[in-house]
């Protein structure tokens, strides 16, 4: 195999509309999934832990950090893309993003917004370290080890501050967890029709819809086992989490799953300069 080649093959999967269905589903089954870990499972167990005290975040932030520490060593090692363990990287990302942010806003006493100003830090820090290292910050340029683990830790960190940003526009903002997914969607929609219809940089556009995935899928799931009372429809946790597995495995087993086009490819387009 070529240089020419070898640079091709990235390890992350085309951005379509596919992708972002099974992002938004993925995040808000981080969100009944870290929770139920954290609040029903060890909060229940531990007595110092309350509803998902110190123990019951801390704990299940260790559990899924462990998992996903292993899951980007075997994504880095891979050779090809695999969605199967693309998804479960998300996936170990997005609730171990949900325990990490409920510790550091909760146990740690930061709040809302303490814990988002201080996530959205780690995030820009995290793609600036990017962008000064190789170059660019394009997903499409994820082909090397080094690319990978500058990808997993941005998408780590931004996975924690959509949890916190989430809780802190439904619980502090007074919008409540319908209003908080409602006022995220029309955000998403403008990035979108900007991505469509403007020459915003598309890289630039991407990790704003990232990002903002994440507190929609937070208060989404929030809304679906949250008691009646705070304004959630009080469904059970592992049930939630039940039907939003099925439903992933399910949409990439059914849809297309292709890798990206790396810049280097014959026919492939430029990436964006950032």
């Amino acid at each position: 195999m070529d240089a020419r080649t070898d640079e091709t093959l990235v390890k992350v999967p085309a951005v379509t509309l596919g992708f972002w269905v099974i992002k938004i589903l993925a995040t808000t089954l981080g969100e009944t999934g870290g929770d139920s870990v954290s609040m029903s499972w060890l909060g229940e167990t531990s007595p110092t832990a309350g509803a998902g005290g110190v123990n019951g975040y801390l704990v299940g932030t260790a559990i899924f950090g462990a998992l996903l520490v292993a899951l980007v060593w075997a994504q880095i090692r891979a050779r090809s893309y695999n969605p199967w363990l693309y998804w479960a990287t998300i996936l170990a990302s997005t609730t171990a993003g949900t325990t990490l942010a409920d510790f550091a806003t909760r146990s740690l006493g930061l709040g809302y917004p303490g814990g988002t100003t201080l996530l959205f830090a780690l995030v820009i820090g995290s793609l600036l370290a990017w962008k000064a290292v190789l170059g660019t910050v394009d997903v499409n340029t994820v082909a090397t080890p080094r690319a990978e683990m500058f990808y997993w830790l941005t998408i780590t960190f931004s996975q924690t501050l959509g949890t916190a940003l989430g809780d802190w526009v439904a619980d502090d903002g007074g919008l409540g967890y319908l209003g908080g997914a409602t006022v995220f969607s029309g955000v998403l929609a403008v990035v979108a029709a900007l991505y469509c219809w403007s020459r915003m940089s598309h890289v630039l556009l991407f990790w704003t819809a990232f990002i903002l995935t994440r507190p929609l899928g937070a208060t989404v799931g929030d809304f679906l086992d949250k008691p009646l009372a705070q304004g959630g429809l009080d469904l059970s946790r592992a049930v939630a989490s039940a039907l939003l597995a099925s439903a992933i495995v399910l949409l990439i087993a059914l849809l297309p799953q292709r890798p990206g086009a790396h810049p280097g490819a014959v026919d492939s387009p430029r990436p964006d300069p950032i």
